[in-house]
């Protein structure tokens, strides 16, 4: 059965008839978003392939934007699994799905069945490259297989660009309310989160804490669960030398306050690797000059000892 169907009719339809049940109307549509889309487009999708059946594909070809359906769903995913588990603390609530569950005679409980249209729509694109393994090129429907599989990747990857954004605002939202003594505008202004860690630093005692956004690295001691404003450094004035006399090390200062300098110990290579190229293309991206293209590839391949040099 497909779950769209079964969310539908199964547990969507029971819920709207039994109307005696302790749940909101905004719960119910959190719960189960635009599943009734999903499984109309489904409907329509299994009826074309009927009336094709050479070639499974077609009804994915027209374009992306006929998926925005999924992308809606996909977004909404991890409120619908919030509601379910302030459901799952009502008696009530779980004596139905439970009931429900057992009626259906379904092995796996709605949770699991929320969770289908997000891992069917990301898999779709792989469904279809083992399709193209089955055809020829000169075969009559392998150009319209190819298409799918363009079509379909790429809805897999805004879906997943979606998801990271909307993960990164949640963790922004997380930090700017842990944050003490940061008197500056919201985080959000300086572009998304692209990395964070925990660092020892030179004549430091503690560690302290890294977030590094589009346009600024913030620097924050840990206390608690909190973490207190120390300083930050806007990428556009972000200089970095990442070879020292340390392999794991290397510094990061402001070249508006030359004094103040701060010398990051990484927990092995590839941390170290990793921040510092995504320091580097921040640096560029930020330069205050525009860059020729050529010279932004240069730098970030080729980047010397420190980023004075680009300057």
């Amino acid at each position: 059965m497909s779950p769209s169907l079964s969310l539908s009719q199964d547990y969507l339809g029971c819920i709207i008839d039994c109307g005696a049940l302790p749940l909101k109307p905004e719960q119910v549509s959190t719960l189960f978003c635009n599943i009734e889309d999903i499984y109309e487009f489904n409907s329509e999708g299994c009826y074309l392939c009927r009336l094709w059946p050479c070639s499974l594909s077609s009804p994915l070809t027209p374009s992306s934007e006929a998926f925005d359906i999924y992308t809606l769903y996909c977004m909404n995913y991890p409120n619908s699994v919030a509601v379910l588990r302030e459901c799952m603390k009502n008696e009530c609530l779980v004596r139905f799905f439970q009931e429900r569950q057992t009626t259906l005679n379904h092995s796996l409980p709605l949770e699991t069945y929320l969770l289908k249209p997000v891992q069917r729509i990301l898999k779709y694109h792989l469904l279809l490259q083992e399709l193209s393994k089955h055809f020829d090129k000169s075969d009559p429907g392998y150009e319209v297989v190819e298409d799918a599989i363009i079509t379909m990747t790429a809805v897999a990857w805004y879906i997943n660009d979606m998801k990271r954004k909307q993960e990164h605002a949640v963790r922004l939202q997380e930090i700017e309310s842990l944050l003490v003594n940061w008197t500056g505008p919201d985080l959000s202004g300086f572009g998304e989160l692209v990395l964070e860690g925990s660092f020892r630093v030179q004549r430091v005692k503690k560690e302290r804490a890294f977030f590094l956004f589009d346009k600024m690295l913030l620097i924050a001691k840990k206390r608690l669960e909190h973490f207190v404003y120390s300083t930050h450094i806007f990428c556009c004035n972000l200089l970095l030398v990442e070879t020292l006399k340390d392999p794991l090390c290397f510094k990061v200062s402001d070249q508006t306050i030359p004094k103040q300098q701060h010398v990051v110990q990484t927990k092995n290579q590839e941390e170290k690797r990793l921040w510092l190229h995504y320091l580097k293309r921040l640096i560029v991206e930020n330069h205050p000059a525009s860059l020729p293209q050529k010279v932004r590839r240069e730098n970030l391949w080729c980047w010397e000892t420190t980023s004075a040099n680009v300057r």
